[in-house]
């Protein structure tokens, strides 16, 4: 364990009780000091609102870059739930990309790397998501039809027999960094799906898959346990979320550097380069 990280669970193993409005926004200053190497995303600030009573509690950064501060408070656009964990832009604040959460985050190390996780949205939307979400035509119909919800309601075959066998092996490949099996088996995949689900697939796997690979090097860094959630089957979108994180170290290692061009990671992805 590193000087610097002993010091800082010392300080803040267990982090409840903190005054969010002060003492516990300024923790993420300590912590990006400790991951922001880890890729640019993470020596970025971005909004953070907090939810309390129907409200959104907006604090930005100040001038200096290096302080938070209570920038605004709105009422959310629709109910939203104890225990949110999202990235979105908020139209009540010039549609800015922010992490929204409720103040329970702030009670332990492991909420703060969640908060880090969403940050990672919040520079994929600031950088190329919009641009590469409308390069999907399953994303375009959902727009033309305001489904809102299709990034967590698609009826992606989980449970067809073709795609858990293959997805099963392909996770087994990319464990072992068999080149050939995991560019084959991504290729099966596009067979047997229809054009819209293997879109829905690689929009997982990259949007999510991403953020899950950078979310495990900052817990590897933070020695904490690592998220696999839906490494096993029976398989979900969080599926697409480990799948899509093994992926994007796979091809890491394949191009060294590929993952601070997250648009040219995208289209590798999808086999478009």
């Amino acid at each position: 364990m590193s000087t610097e990280l002993r010091q800082y669970r010392r300080r803040s193993i267990r982090l409840k009780g903190y005054d969010y409005r002060g003492d516990s926004l300024q923790k993420l200053f300590e912590i990006q000091s400790l991951i922001g190497d880890i890729h640019p995303f993470l020596n970025r600030t971005f909004p953070v609102a907090i939810v309390e009573g129907g409200q959104f509690l907006i604090f930005d950064t100040d001038s200096s870059g290096t302080r938070y501060i209570f920038v605004k408070q709105a009422p959310t656009p629709m109910p939203i739930p104890q225990g949110v964990r999202a990235a979105f832009p908020l139209e009540c604040y010039g549609g800015k990309a922010a992490c929204v959460v409720t103040g329970d985050v702030f009670d332990l190390l492991e909420g703060y790397v969640t908060i880090f996780h969403e940050f990672i949205h919040c520079g994929q939307y600031e950088t190329c998501e919009v641009k590469v979400k409308q390069s999907l035509g399953i994303a375009r119909q959902a727009q033309a039809e305001n489904d809102f919800m299709w990034e967590l309601e698609y009826p992606f075959p989980y449970a067809a027999t073709q795609f858990k066998e293959i997805y099963a092996v392909l996770m087994e490949a990319l464990e072992r960094d068999q080149t050939g099996p995991v560019v084959e088996l991504h290729r099966q995949l596009k067979q047997i799906l229809t054009t819209g689900e293997f879109e829905y697939m690689v929009w997982q796997e990259w949007k999510e898959g991403f953020a899950r690979y950078i979310e495990n090097r900052i817990r590897r860094r933070l020695e904490l346990e690592e998220n696999h959630r839906g490494r096993e089957a029976p398989y979900t979108r969080v599926s697409f979320y480990e799948g899509g994180s093994k992926l994007v170290e796979f091809l890491e290692k394949q191009e060294p550097g590929l993952i601070n061009d997250i648009e040219t990671l995208f289209n590798r992805m999808i086999g478009k380069s």
